[in-house]
């Protein structure tokens, strides 16, 4: 089955654009899969974080004073 692609537009400061631009020539990589790398990347630590919560849900919670002064 083809992955199909969505075509979107957005704005990047121009010394990013350049640096962009410049790993894409240097990876022979497309600016495109570059941003797509990054994005996924970037939003995988969330999904990570959000299980990291989950798991902890279940423990007690612990007062600021308490964390500072343990018994």
């Amino acid at each position: 089955m083809a992955v199909s692609s969505k075509r979107s537009t957005f704005y990047l400061d121009p010394a990013l654009h350049r640096a962009l631009r410049l790993k894409s020539i240097e990876t022979s990589r497309s600016m495109s899969t570059l941003v797509n790398e990054a994005v996924r990347e970037l939003l995988a630590e969330d999904v990570e974080d959000l299980a990291a919560f989950d798991e902890r849900a279940c423990e007690p919670l612990v007062t600021f004073e308490d964390m500072l002064n343990p018994r």
